[in-house]
């Protein structure tokens, strides 16, 4: 199962977290390898979309706000786009639009940074807005201070975390068909907790970036830390072998029902609420040129067909008329 476990080293100014997606990523991967229309995930894509997912996770666990964290890379290659949702009961979903050919062996700039124009963004969406209160986002390139494409993802997210928060972060990041996963270490902000807002930036933080003994320890530590290792090891092991000589206490963890978990919000009730707003003569229309009518939900993959018969029913049954909308994603 899913699990989510989060630490703090005893009279140090560091915290850490640790996530292991097992059945939400197999569900993800399940939906969209079973869409007639898209196929699963190349394995580049797939892993990608996978740490981003894990990484997604540990910054919403992070963060005491009530809405979505949206993780997004636009790219500029064969991957335009890939987006992972997670709200603040950790339910979460993800997807990624393929436009092109991935091979095995493309690397993560050749699938969305080809000419330098890839970007990463993350959005706080509150879930409840004040009068004209608009999302945060911040955005970062997929290239270093130098121009050089970043190959990892993790150290995209870690240079995000020093640029908006001025907090040293360290991330670990893995993933493959089975589990999605991740390792994240950081150095508590000066005053209060970092929200990814930027509101609790200040010169303190600024000034204190690479300099706390503690956290550059700890961080050395934690990056010893191996793909395999992470993907394969249970948490209580990896904690064990990283920091046994540190003096760490732990939060009960996340786990069955407090777990991070696959949700999406499309449903065959909302899509046929669509249909119905299309008309009567328009989905006539649309059936007199193709036996049915699908609708492909983006994020998930499902697959919601109507024939003739579905589709007039939806018009003669009230029943049929049921309350939501498409989702627009």
């Amino acid at each position: 199962m899913s699990e989510l476990h989060k630490f703090l080293f005893d009279g140090l100014p560091v915290r850490g977290a640790v996530v292991r997606l097992t059945d939400s990523w197999v569900e993800i991967l399940r939906r969209r390898a079973s869409n007639s229309n898209t196929g699963a995930y190349p394995a580049p894509v797939q892993n990608m979309l996978g740490e981003m997912t894990a990484a997604a996770v540990l910054m919403q666990s992070n963060i005491k706000f009530d809405g979505a964290l949206v993780l997004q890379i636009f790219g500029d290659g064969p991957v335009q786009v890939a987006v992972v949702e997670v709200q603040s009961d950790l339910k979460l979903r993800a997807t990624a639009t393929v436009a092109g050919e991935v091979t095995a062996d493309l690397s993560l700039s050749q699938m969305v940074n080809v000419n330098n124009q890839g970007r990463c963004a993350i959005t706080l969406d509150p879930k409840t807005k004040f009068p004209g209160q608009q999302p945060y986002q911040g955005v970062v390139p997929l290239f270093d201070d130098h121009g050089h494409p970043i190959e990892k993802l993790s150290a995209v997210l870690e240079h995000y975390m020093l640029q908006s928060e001025q907090l040293d972060t360290t991330l670990v990041l893995a993933a493959d068909d089975k589990v999605a996963a991740g390792l994240l270490i950081q150095r508590l902000p000066m005053q209060g907790e970092g929200n990814l807002s930027g509101s609790m930036v200040s010169k303190d933080n600024e000034d204190a970036i690479g300099l706390n003994e503690h956290y550059n320890r700890i961080a050395t530590l934690a990056s010893s830390l191996k793909r395999e290792e992470l993907l394969t090891l249970d948490v209580d092991t990896i904690l064990r072998r990283l920091f046994w000589e540190e003096q760490i206490t732990r939060f009960e963890p996340l786990v069955g029902e407090t777990a991070p978990k696959f949700v999406c919000s499309c449903s065959r009730e909302r899509v046929a609420k669509m249909i119905v707003s299309l008309g009567r003569e328009e989905v006539e229309s649309i059936l007199a040129e193709r036996n049915d009518i699908e609708v492909s939900c983006e994020f998930c993959g499902a697959q919601h067909r109507f024939d003739p018969v579905d589709a007039a029913q939806l018009f003669t049954d009230p029943l049929q008329r049921l309350d939501g909308g498409l989702d627009a994603h």
